[in-house]
């Protein structure tokens, strides 16, 4: 059973849900501000600052815990479809994040779909990680983090960086993440009763927004589930067993493992899509962010 706090989450996807449904029409405007509203779900963090930057031409947000490494760094990249969410949506979550882990995080702001299609993220996030080891950071000290299309990202950006031949970093991250640009996963239909936010219309929906003209759902930099992930660093995944996406996480979990790959698997029991937004808030959320940051500290070298 889900706690209260972490009802509060469905609760929120359900109010979201009925305002999309009273608003057909819904321009593209307010659903993003209708989404950015995600943020107030966590809490937030003590003993963590802020410090606005530019990273490979992209806004971006260092999320600075107190005491914590200044040689090590996560890349996280939000949540939102491709099409919404900001740097400032996700502070918080990341916020969390960084003080689990021990080091700061930085959240890259990378251009969103429809007016930006696929590739523009993948390349965006490859330029912000270049831009890390152009700053000094070693690649051994660096982790690739994201929830849901962030999840993706945190995920292809080492796919594109292993096509490219640079050195991937030390850990990839992701929470709820949606890789399944097919739309094809059998929990859209098995979660369908218990998801009160996502379904197979929506994530259609934002693939053929990412996509744009050009995409395909079967490319595996934007479809990791098509991908090869041999030779990918160790990979911790999340998922909530209420959430239509939780197939994600658990077949590139079993795509990761056949190509030799390390993997963490976390299905949260009763939880929604991304239920570490509840940060400080829910214990089920505080639990997987505690975990996680054990589970980056000696992967990035810190005790």
């Amino acid at each position: 059973m889900a706690s209260t706090e972490s009802d509060a989450l469905r609760d929120h996807f359900r109010s979201m849900t009925e305002r999309m449904a009273a608003q057909p029409d819904m321009d593209l405007t307010t659903l993003r501000s209708m989404l950015e509203e995600l943020h107030v779900r966590a809490a937030e963090p003590t003993g963590v600052t802020y410090e606005e930057v530019i990273a490979g031409g992209r806004p971006a947000l260092w999320c600075i815990p107190v005491d914590g490494a200044d040689d090590r760094a996560i890349l996280y990249t939000h949540g939102g479809g491709f099409v919404s969410n900001t740097m400032d949506s996700h502070r918080k979550i990341a916020g969390h994040l960084a003080r689990a882990a021990g080091c700061r995080a930085l959240v890259l702001d990378y251009r969103l779909a429809p007016e930006h299609p696929f590739p523009a993220q993948l390349s965006d996030a490859v330029a912000a990680y270049r831009w890390l080891l152009d700053q000094g950071f070693e690649a051994g000290h660096l982790a690739t983090a994201g929830d849901s299309a962030g999840g993706n990202l945190a995920t292809s950006t080492v796919l594109k960086l292993r096509a490219d031949g640079l050195p991937p970093p030390a850990a990839i991250v992701a929470l709820s993440p949606w890789y399944d640009m097919e739309c094809d996963g059998p929990t859209l239909e098995s979660n369908a009763a218990t998801d009160t936010f996502i379904t197979r219309d929506v994530v259609r929906l934002m693939s053929t927004m990412f996509l744009g003209s050009a995409g395909s759902p079967t490319d595996p930099l934007a479809n990791p589930l098509r991908s090869d992930p041999t030779g990918l660093p160790p990979v911790y995944l999340t998922c909530g067993s209420h959430e239509t996406l939780q197939d994600n996480a658990e077949r590139f979990a079993d795509l990761a493992r056949n190509a030799g790959v390390e993997v963490t698997l976390e299905v949260g029991e009763g939880m929604q899509h991304v239920y570490p937004f509840m940060a400080g808030r829910a214990p089920e959320a505080d639990r997987t962010i505690d975990a996680i940051g054990r589970w980056l500290r000696p992967r990035l070298g810190l005790s």
